[in-house]
């Protein structure tokens, strides 16, 4: 290793070290609550066909049937 590269920072370690900031951070906390409802959401439907939809269906399906309404009243908690 070049003494030049021996004095630069370590991008990919650095922004890891912390990693319990990102788990306190508000994006990663709607990140996990979303993710939450859209599992749900997959078993629900998952149930009702009586087979597993997978994710990204259930993903598509909730953004477009419960997304905006679930944030309104989340906010609504929140604010």
């Amino acid at each position: 290793m070049s003494e030049e590269n021996k004095n630069m920072p370590d991008l990919a370690s650095d922004t890891f070290t912390d990693r319990s900031f990102a788990k306190r951070s508000t994006l990663y906390q709607e990140f996990l609550a979303e993710r939450e409802e859209i599992l749900r959401h997959k078993w629900i439907e998952s149930e009702k066909q009586g087979k597993d939809i997978g994710f990204e269906r259930a993903l598509l399906d909730w953004i477009r049937k419960h997304r905006e309404s679930w944030r309104s009243k989340r906010n609504t908690k929140i604010g």
